[in-house]
């Protein structure tokens, strides 16, 4: 602790315990908290207790208040506990009797406050933080504390209920880490007396008839075998494993919901995975078992483990497919195709029957659907997914949906029924239905599957979300589909594919609702980066109306669409105007006029959307060489930068800079510098030219007076970039890291403008009227300068300066301690009379 710190800390104390003064901010006593925590852990020796007294006379002050506040009892409550993690501040508490009159039996517990959620958070956060040595753990069971906990499991408030919960498996472990020899044996098993109270307070809650207690030791089993994996959390399990498997058998115990949870948290633990037997058959009891909505988590849990036996990999699997399994034997009987399942793991009657059910049919697909997706994320997935089959599945789902199936059996008729247009349930099917597009072995399907995609694509049902979600499914699939095009058949059904694509994009370009023009926007853009390169997409994209269309919308009167419009033509240019053979005809009017339209927008446009499209566009351009010539590029970006520097919009300037950066380093690569990595090596005489000729088109194109205007920027993230950029020029210009000597020119007019421009730059984004037209002697397009400038200026002292972050000042703790003080006031000032 600081020593200005430890002067501020007795009158902020004495502010909090003063009950006439207002209370400070939460969060201002939370950071307070939090910068105890940083003292405590930086240096356990410390005694914070014995070198501030302070601390013990505040909490002795909030002791003597017969009406306390709740946030600040809580606040003691936790800070005392904080206190006492250290074993020297423990024993000063103790001695003072602070800890008794806290957290024992006379304290808060039997006061009014303990009704108070906050208080008994405080007190639960207090007891965790000193629970780091015996003589707390000691203290709170000798003192009866431990009987508390065990009430606050059933605490009303779910926040105190799981911090108790969590409370107990710390005390527990710390009570088997801390006081035994040896560690526990299923043969000698000797707990802590601690442990032993918490172990039988578990086993005694199982064997309860109180629903709410078993599912309180379940909670605490779950948060243990989740927290530790040492190997007495076997031992303690072989203890009760017979009464939790026993919850499996009994349809009437409320705990069922909780199983799945605790088996998923051992499966995890190494300690009972690298086992056989007993608990794997546990867990295959629990797969047949549980109800299909509980078992869910579970089985996706098994599926993503690496250590799990083929046999219980496959039932878990099983149990996953079953509601797909029901949906596809549900649309035809007798089925028309092979079913995704040879056998049930449990009765099939049970999942039809949540199937036929309006209130659990959305419910139990949408949880079937998006473990599915997360499995299918997976880089190597566990077994051989059935994959023609589940796509089959979906197919099937989304038909029910919107209505396109009639299906021949009674539940099919019902499903049919619940889930005419479920958003929910489409919008699941289609994230599963995107992500199969990366498994490679769903190719016989690929035409029906697009009938019920653009089915989908053209209904005027589809809403707005689920268009979205079926925009990206189809992206995905045509990607798939132009890596099987090699057949003729197959080249006739992508053309066909395509087109009808491109027919029904050109109709929701054209839609009433933004959000389905924006979508479809999106949508091209994706094809576009995923596609162009293919000669099928080109000829059908550029056949169809759609290239006009998304032109069209540059001038839409909604901004995200006019900023997706100036995404969506940047990238059509790559197919139009920047192609080696572009197929359009008037290519160059048409170019030079939708450059204009852009640079229109990000001059014009009210919105800031649209502006930072533009000019995240032209950053792709120049990257990919777009811009034409060395001259071309030069006046595009000259053009460009005039017109950002001075939007308002700090990441319109930001993308300036990253163009210039761009633009820079491309200069200087194409005449030669050693800038470039794959430059050949060029004698001092060539490369003083090229310097000169890359420091005349910099200057030219107006780049260091945007430079260094952008230092000045209010916004920190603009300078930083422009610092950066200028550095690297410096290093490009001054290789050898030698910036010239500036002693010679101090007294001239150059040597005044620099030390003009380094006390401006110095200044920031305090400095008024930065001027960028050759005032105060600095001629920002002048080489001779740019260079003198780039080696006087100290751009390292600016660098550190920007990348400074404000949080020593503004997040210290004598800042912290100021804020309070200042937020508390003084006694004086709150006591005027209102009348």
């Amino acid at each position: 602790m600081t020593r200005e710190c430890s002067l501020l800390l007795p009158r902020v104390c004495a502010a909090l315990a003063d009950p006439r003064q207002p209370s400070s901010d939460d969060t201002c006593l939370e950071k307070l908290l939090d910068w105890f925590r940083g003292l405590t852990k930086f240096d356990p020796t410390v005694n914070l207790v014995q070198d501030n007294p302070c601390l013990t006379e505040f909490i002795t002050s909030v002791l003597a208040l017969p009406e306390p506040s709740p946030s600040i009892l809580s606040f003691t409550l936790r800070l005392a506990g904080i206190l006492a993690a250290s074993e020297n501040c423990f024993q000063c508490l103790q001695q003072e009797k602070l800890l008794v009159r806290l957290f024992g039996r006379d304290g808060p517990l039997n006061s009014a406050l303990w009704e108070d959620a906050s208080v008994r958070s405080g007190w639960v956060e207090g007891v965790h933080s000193m629970m780091h040595h015996q003589p707390a753990l000691h203290f709170l069971c000798s003192g009866g504390g431990i009987d508390v906990i065990f009430t606050l499991q059933g605490d009303p408030s779910l926040f105190v209920a799981s911090a108790a919960s969590q409370l107990l498996v710390h005390m527990l472990t710390l009570s088997v880490e801390s006081e035994t020899t040896k560690p526990p044996s299923a043969k000698d098993c000797d707990w802590p007396a601690c442990a032993q109270t918490i172990i039988k307070h578990i086993e005694d809650s199982l064997q309860s008839s109180s629903a709410p207690h078993i599912e309180q030791s379940l909670k605490l089993l779950t948060h243990l075998f989740g927290s530790c994996h040492a190997t007495w959390t076997e031992v303690l399990w072989s203890g009760i494993a017979k009464q939790v498997e026993s919850f499996l058998m009994e349809e009437t115990v409320q705990a069922q919901p909780m199983l799945a949870n605790l088996l998923l948290n051992m499966a995890w633990s190494p300690v009972f995975c690298d086992t056989e037997g007993s608990f794997w058959a546990l867990v295959t009891s629990a797969l047949e078992h549980l109800t299909p909505v509980q078992v869910g988590p579970l089985a996706a849990g098994i599926l993503r483990l690496y250590k799990c036996p083929q046999d219980v990999r496959i039932q878990a699997l099983t149990v996953l497919l079953q509601p797909m399994d029901c949906i596809l034997r549900a649309a035809s009987q007798p089925l028309e195709y092979a079913g995704l399942l040879d056998e049930s793991v449990s009765d099939p009657a049970t999942v039809e029957s949540l199937l036929s059910s309006k209130s659990s049919c959305a419910s139990l697909l949408c949880q079937t659907l998006a473990h599915l997706e997360k499995l299918l994320s997976l880089i190597h997935l566990p077994g051989d997914l059935p994959y023609t089959s589940l796509l089959r599945s979906l197919m099937t789902i989304l038909q029910f949906c919107n209505g396109c199936l009639s299906p021949a059996s009674p539940l099919g008729s019902t499903i049919s029924r619940i889930l005419i247009n479920c958003f929910r349930v489409q919008r699941s099917a289609l994230d599963v239905l995107a992500a199969l597009s990366e498994r490679k072995c769903c190719d016989t399907l690929i035409g029906s599957l697009f009938d019920v995609l653009l089915a989908y694509l053209e209904s005027p049902n589809t809403s707005p979300t689920v268009l979205k979600k079926t925009f990206q499914a189809t992206s995905k699939w045509l990607v798939h589909l132009q890596e099987l095009s090699c057949s003729n058949n197959q080249l006739q059904q992508t053309e066909k594919i395509l087109k009808d694509v491109f027919l029904v994009l050109q109709k929701r370009l054209c839609s009433p609702c933004w959000e389905v023009r924006d979508s479809s926007l999106e949508f091209l853009t994706v094809l576009i980066k995923s596609l162009r390169d293919q000669e099928e997409f080109r000829q059908s994209l550029l056949s169809s109306e759609v290239p006009r269309l998304a032109e069209n919308l540059l001038e839409d009167p909604e901004s995200y669409v006019r900023a997706s419009a100036v995404t969506a033509v940047g990238h059509l240019a790559f197919i139009t105007y920047f192609a080696p053979e572009s197929p359009v005809l008037g290519n160059q009017y048409n170019k030079e006029n939708t450059v204009a339209k852009l640079q229109e927008i990000l001059s014009t446009d009210p919105e800031g959307f649209p502006r930072r499209a533009v000019i995240s566009v032209f950053n792709k351009w120049l990257r990919q060489g777009c811009t034409g010539q060395l001259e071309d590029t030069e006046q595009f970006v000259s053009r460009v930068i005039q017109t950002v520097e001075h939007d308002l919009d700090w990441e319109v300037r930001l993308g300036g800079l990253k163009l210039v950066e761009v633009f820079c380093s491309q200069t200087i690569c194409q005449l030669g510098l050693s800038q470039c990595p794959y430059a050949p090596v060029t004698s001092a005489v060539t490369s003083s030219v090229h310097q000169n000729e890359s420091l005349q088109i910099l200057c030219r194109a107006k780049v260091f007076g945007f430079l260094f205007r952008s230092l000045c920027d209010c916004d920190k993230p603009v300078g930083q970039r422009a610092c950066d950029i200028l550095l690297g020029l410096r290093s490009s210009f001054y290789p050898i890291n030698t910036p010239q000597d500036s002693q010679g020119t101090a007294d001239s007019a150059a040597g005044h403008g620099m030390a003009w421009l380094q006390r401006t730059l110095r200044q920031g984004s305090l400095a008024q009227n930065f001027p960028t037209d050759g005032g105060n002697g600095v001629d920002f397009q002048d080489p001779e300068s740019m260079m003198l400038a780039l080696g006087t200026i100290n751009l390292e002292e600016l660098h550190d300066e920007l990348n400074k972050s404000s949080d020593h000042v503004e997040k210290s703790p004598q800042s912290l301690l100021q804020d309070i003080l200042a937020t508390v006031g003084t006694v004086e000032e709150n006591e005027a009379d209102c009348y």
